[in-house]
């Protein structure tokens, strides 16, 4: 084993030692707390002594609908044996949603509120931003660690870094181990030269490992730890960086798609993708050898769609990573483990689900724990549609209002057919998108709208969409009906579409003010003067990054210049 790695895991082992006992102790005060009243149980606290699930949460990384083999359709010849083997065990989600990219879905994962509520609704964060998921929200892993949960964050953050404050450790994670930007390469972690890996609060300079390697082994070495009656319940959030680009993958998970798939990116995402299928077969099977899958629950997920672009593919809906169709926010997502009753292993659950459900299901249905610590919620307690197959509490879901995304012209035809823009409920040339049942409202720039079957298939199109014509800046599907977006009804449902409008309208007047992710502090000894190549180095964190080799926090409120924000 590579000493840096053994170095590595002699750290991780006298963190989580640390931390599970610190959690232990943590859990025994909340336990004493409790109250066996019915309003305690009510509100989410736990009634009973049994113990805890153990939870682990995948978040894998632009991985699109299309592309694991349950959903394979349209001649795709990538293989997900585990990822498929789970799923047909567990309740599978077919109705799910998160966001188009990164940050959003994480933000909203992460603190169970709509991104027009925590100021994240304008796109991801830049490594030059200094902003990071606002420190007033209460996060899951905050709320976990109050039920007694051990907690440890792997893999890819991309919440923020720029404040210590911001880092994983800050926001209820006893440990952390990964990547805080959003992409990096995949095998020594640097982006400019400098790496973005961390241990807990200290970056990590010479790590040479495959990302999806060394965040597997990471979360076996927790697994592990945890075995035995007297440790408490953990909570892993594992967020690999596969599939984001670069595409990058050890050469011996090429070879399998070496005659079956000829397009070079996509035979690299698929060789990430078995990567990322195999680090999840190894870690059933140390919870397995640990004793402990008899009270885990696994559950699985999507950031965001595929981009067809980087390999990843969401046939045969329409659109992809960074936009409001179908293909950039249907994600793929299911729950498996014994926890589960046994009459709805093996389901495939169609109840209107979305990633900011997560937090109150997590905390309040399955640690049993109250959430009246949190700012409003966005999302539904679901645990009752997973383990007993109820109705979804679901019913409408705000995809998304982004005011700083550039508007749409309003045309003549447009007037003609909507009257003045000044007169209609919400502005439509912002960008915007709403569910209620089956209906679904776009607005403004959605994004890319092209349909993309995987490379390697012989699928003809042309035999199965329409051809993508001007796009009105109102557009309105029966999902239900339609779930490949293949035909704008809302020139014939005039009612159902305003309704819809005073909806975002709703919405909106809640909103708080976007932070703008494109804002660029500069040093203050900048020169104006100065050519572009040469001012980009005294812009932070840049001058920071070059000087020290890492990606380390580099704001600070007590400087006494003007940020700029």
């Amino acid at each position: 084993m590579d000493h840096n790695i053994k170095i590595l895991i002699l750290y991780i082992c006298i963190l989580v030692l640390q931390s599970s006992s610190a959690s232990a102790k943590d859990g025994s005060r909340t336990s004493k707390r409790k109250s066996k009243s019915q309003s305690d149980k009510d509100s989410g606290k736990d009634t009973n002594t049994k113990r805890q699930p153990n939870i682990i949460f995948i978040l894998v990384d632009d991985l699109g609908f299309n592309d694991v083999g349950y959903h394979g359709e349209g001649g795709s010849a990538l293989t997900t044996p585990t990822i498929d083997r789970l799923a047909m065990e567990g309740v599978r989600l077919e109705n799910y949603y998160v966001q188009p990219s990164c940050t959003p879905t994480r933000s909203q994962l992460m603190t169970g509120r709509y991104q027009i509520h925590t100021g994240m609704q304008h796109d991801n964060l830049a490594p030059s931003s200094p902003h990071c998921l606002p420190l007033k929200e209460r996060t899951l892993a905050q709320a976990l660690q109050s039920a007694g949960y051990s907690t440890h964050a792997v893999g890819k953050w991309h919440l923020g870094y720029s404040f210590k404050e911001c880092l994983p450790t800050r926001r209820g994670f006893h440990s952390y181990l990964g990547m805080v930007l959003g992409y990096s390469n995949h095998f020594d972690y640097t982006r400019q030269s400098s790496t973005a890996l961390y241990f807990n609060e200290t970056p990590m300079k010479h790590v040479k490992r495959y990302s999806t390697l060394l965040y597997t082994e990471r979360a076996e070495e927790i697994i592990r730890f945890h075995e035995g009656k007297s440790k408490p319940p953990f909570f892993i959030f594992l967020s690999y960086q596969s599939q984001h680009s670069p595409l990058q993958v050890p050469s011996e998970y090429i070879q399998q798609y070496s005659n079956r798939i000829h397009n070079s990116k996509r035979q690299k995402y698929a060789a990430m993708l078995s990567a990322v299928d195999e680090g999840i077969n190894n870690i059933t099977q140390t919870l397995v050898s640990a004793g402990l899958w008899q009270n885990t629950l696994l559950i699985f997920s999507t950031d965001n769609g595929g981009r067809p672009k980087s390999g990843g593919i969401n046939w045969p809906l329409r659109g992809g990573k960074s936009t409001l169709w179908e293909g950039g926010v249907r994600g793929v997502a299911f729950v498996t483990g014994p926890v589960l009753p046994t009459k709805v292993r093996g389901s495939v659950n169609k109840g209107l689900c979305h990633v900011s459900d997560w937090l109150p299901t997590l905390v309040r249905g399955v640690a049993k724990h109250s959430t009246k610590d949190h700012l409003p919620l966005d999302g539904f307690n679901i645990w009752r549609m997973i383990s007993l197959g109820k109705p979804s509490p679901r019913k409408e879901l705000l995809h998304n209002i982004d005011p700083l995304e550039g508007p749409t012209f309003w045309t003549l035809a447009d007037e003609k057919m909507w009257g003045r823009l000044s007169d209609l409920p919400f502005n439509v040339t912002m960008r915007a998108a709403i569910r209620h049942g089956d209906w679904k409202l776009v607005t403004g720039h959605v994004g890319s709208s092209k349909w993309s079957p995987p490379p390697e298939s012989l699928e003809d199109i042309s035999q199965v969409v329409q051809k993508d014509r001007r796009l009105s800046s109102i557009r309105l599907f029966n999902i239900k009906q339609d779930p490949t977006e293949n035909h704008d009804v809302a020139s014939r449902y005039h009612d159902i579409v305003m309704r819809l409008l005073r909806r975002l309208a709703e919405y909106q007047s809640t909103a708080v003010k976007p932070l703008d992710h494109s804002v660029t502090i500069k040093h203050p000894k900048w020169n104006a003067t100065m050519k572009s190549a040469v001012r980009y180095w005294f812009e932070l964190p840049n001058a920071l990054v070059i000087t020290v080799g890492a990606w380390v926090p580099w704001m600070n409120t007590t400087l006494d210049y003007d940020w700029g924000l």
